[in-house]
């Protein structure tokens, strides 16, 4: 075994995925997850755990895999995260824990992000439930979004004894893991709903069709229903265009409703009541891991698939692995590409999308370089389908329908980072829903750090 190099994982053939919706990483076998295991060496100030949003004890777990204790590991991990199997799958580990591995300075890093799936599949497949409170503290609080800062937030409550009520918008508890993530990536039944049992089996009660601002509202859940606290963890699902001609036409998607009609609603299985449009050719106009969700789920559906984004490869926000798998399985990449136009026939039906070519000029303010127009490059893309995955922001919704709290200019809710707290009294915050669009793996920080936050307030600490 060369301990310099992670023990590969598994994956379905690049031509046979790009044809089905089964999840791409077929991940490790118990043996493989000992053998990687063995390659930690247990540092003493463990850099990774403070590359990770929860806090997970990242060398205690895999300890226990070097061990052949599953069960053990298991709970480990669970005292810091209710999803190992979803962040397993999708967080952004080479820049987080990995990214501070020690093993990755001579070499590549330990394979955390595998073995902490590895475990929580295990512990599925076996049965462990996660422990929870041994006392009750006779306090209730409420919690609106089921996405990942609500199902943390409202496990991490649980486990300290309080009595907690999800109310989620649509019809499925899960936020952005059931509507947002591909099955390919992330599978809703066998993976999702099953860490969501999980969240129930701790106490945790989940009422759906429940649209805060409209069914109830927070005040109302404060005062006529008896809810010491209450946590927003309702994600930002409001989509952004680009202001371009053209936008309004048939064929012009958001991700948000491409990814939603595909995930939740089913619209793949041809026998689902939900329609989708299944282009021939597919351009999805942006670069970040929502882009590449898009458009590899457009090719499966049948499309040929452009990814176009302004800057180059160096700049994409997407996840390396995201970016490799596309290319892999046939996605074509028009770099330093820029939309200016969406085109259409008489019937209003999308029929292309001029362009101009870009080039890299000074970095801007987030300190990438600024893509630049090249004059008379402009061309005509032959599309009949464009997905606008330009990012979200949050649905003011609730913050319109609450007295007393504020947002920011991007109506975001303000909220304190280190506890949730927003400017109403009771009420906590986190999430996408205070930072906009992020990662999985932040929400559930933020989530975490607001359960934190409420006990401190409920116990007045």
């Amino acid at each position: 075994m060369d301990v310099l190099k992670k023990v590969p994982v598994r994956e379905q053939d690049a031509k046979e995925r790009a044809t089905n919706f089964a999840e791409v990483c077929l991940g490790y076998n118990k043996e493989e997850a000992m053998e990687e295991a063995t390659r930690c060496i247990n540092c003493k100030n463990a850099q990774c755990i403070k590359g990770c949003p929860v806090a997970i004890n990242i060398p205690g777990f895999i300890e226990q895999v070097k061990n052949g204790d599953i069960e053990k590991a298991y709970q480990v991990i669970s005292e810091s995260s209710a999803l190992p199997a979803v962040c397993g799958r999708v967080c952004p580990q080479e820049s987080q824990c990995e990214g501070k591995c020690i093993r990755g300075i001579k070499g590549e890093p330990i394979s955390i992000g595998k073995l902490e799936r590895f475990v929580a599949d295990w512990a599925r497949e076996n049965g462990i439930k996660p422990e929870g409170a041994k006392e009750k503290k006779g306090k209730k609080v409420a919690v609106i979004g089921s996405g990942p800062a609500g199902l943390t937030c409202a496990g991490d409550l649980a486990k300290m004894g309080y009595d907690v009520t999800i109310f989620e918008a649509l019809h499925e508890a899960g936020g952005v893991l059931v509507y947002g993530i591909p099955e390919f990536r992330l599978p809703k039944e066998e993976v999702v709903a099953k860490e969501i049992e999980n969240v129930k089996a701790l106490g945790v009660k989940i009422e759906t069709n429940v649209v805060i601002g409209k069914s109830t509202t927070i005040d109302e859940l404060m005062d006529e229903e008896g809810f010491d606290a209450v946590f927003i963890g309702s994600g930002a699902g409001l989509p952004k265009f680009m202001g371009i001609p053209g936008e309004n036409a048939n064929g012009v998607f958001s991700a948000n409703e491409y990814l939603t009609r595909s995930n939740l609603m089913k619209a793949f299985d041809e026998k689902s009541n939900t329609p989708i449009m299944r282009g021939k050719k597919v351009a999805v106009v942006g670069g970040g891991n929502v882009a590449m969700d898009a458009a590899r789920t457009a090719l499966r559906l049948g499309a040929e698939v452009h990814i176009v984004y302004r800057r180059s490869e160096e700049e994409l926000p997407a996840r390396v692995e995201e970016v490799h798998h596309a290319k892999e399985e046939g996605i074509i990449f028009d770099l330093l590409t820029n939309p200016t136009e969406i085109l259409s026939d008489e019937k209003g039906w999308v029929t292309g999308m001029t362009c101009i070519r870009m080039e890299l000029g000074e970095p801007d303010d987030s300190g990438r370089r600024r893509p630049v127009e090249i004059p008379d490059s402009a061309f005509t893309m032959d599309v009949d389908t464009v997905i606008m995955a330009l990012g979200t922001s949050p649905n003011p919704l609730i913050s319109s329908t609450t007295d007393g709290l504020e947002t920011n200019k991007w109506k975001c809710i303000v909220a304190d980072e280190a506890n949730g707290k927003t400017t109403k009294e009771g009420v906590y915050a986190g999430g996408d829903a205070v930072t906009g669009a992020a990662t999985v793996i932040l929400a559930m920080g933020a989530g975490k750090a607001a359960a934190k936050g409420i006990d401190e307030y409920l116990s007045g600490r």
